[in-house]
């Protein structure tokens, strides 16, 4: 099987790739979250993980839009606690950093970290491990990286502060998306939609109030605008069920009442 991630080895993605597909897996890497969905609608990998969420600095609406213009499917998803770690090459003090580059999602889970080290200036970058990676090859002395233990083990950098995200119970929450429907027996419990509805008055209340009172747990609801309809919008959804029977008799009511739904993945929970 062959999966697509963004980013390089020591990544994030790549160690949920890791995690879900085993070490002998075939990883193609990508530089942008677009290559890989471009990848898996063009059949040239079977497979893209992508993150998707992060339980602080909330959801990562332009990876709905690029599955919804894809058409992917989302198969499953995967919860990994993050360890942010501050590195460096080996020799040098936190004292001695000018600057620190990483993923923009990244410095923002740490910035309070780096309100005690004024001298240090964060600049955003297009990878954890990517940084780090440059750092080792290009022998960097004065900047850090924030990233994995596993980025600090393969570039053989030092860490010179472990887990310095904001919040210790960090989660990112990926996607595993393939151009069609997956196989599985299990019946799904959760599902991503795109719904759209009318800019009519009490409209989303009714949507919301119909989806609660058949029991369908709301988990996250984004609002896009509609680009070829003025003041409608599209909400993405992720919900919870326990009756995929009554779940599916939801979304026909939705299209009955004139809203269009657009099922991006139905799936088990991987919390």
């Amino acid at each position: 099987m062959k999966i697509a991630i963004q980013g390089i080895p020591g990544s994030f993605h790549h160690q949920v790739a890791i995690n879900q597909y085993g070490e002998d897996t075939s990883i193609s890497n990508y530089r942008t979250f677009e290559e890989v969905a471009k990848s898996i609608y063009n059949e040239v990998d079977e497979v893209g993980v992508m993150a998707i969420e992060n339980s602080i600095a909330g959801a990562i609406l332009p990876n709905y839009e690029l599955i919804d213009r894809y058409g992917l499917y989302i198969l499953g998803e995967y919860y990994l606690p993050i360890s942010h770690n501050l590195m460096s090459l080996p020799g040098q003090k936190i004292s001695e950093i000018s600057e620190v580059r990483s993923h923009p999602m990244a410095l923002l889970q740490c910035k309070i970290f780096f309100q005690d080290y004024p001298q240090i200036t964060l600049i955003e970058d297009v990878d954890t491990a990517t940084v780090a990676k440059r750092i080792a090859e290009e022998r960097i002395k004065g900047l850090g990286a924030i990233a994995s233990k596993t980025a600090a083990e393969i570039y053989h950098l030092e860490i010179l502060a472990e887990d310095i995200q904001t919040v210790q119970n960090n989660f990112t929450r990926f996607i595993l998306l393939g151009k069609n429907e997956g196989n599985s027996e299990s019946v799904p419990k959760k599902a991503s939609l795109k719904v759209t509805i009318s800019n009519e008055k009490g409209s989303l209340a009714k949507l919301l109030t119909l989806m609660s009172e058949n029991g369908l747990d709301l988990s996250k609801i984004q609002s896009i605008p509609v680009i070829d309809k003025p003041w409608d919008y599209a909400f993405f959804i992720d919900t919870q069920f326990d009756d995929y029977q009554i779940y599916k008799k939801v979304l026909k009511e939705i299209t009955e009442s004139g809203g269009e739904v657009k099922v991006l993945g139905e799936y088990l929970s991987g919390r």
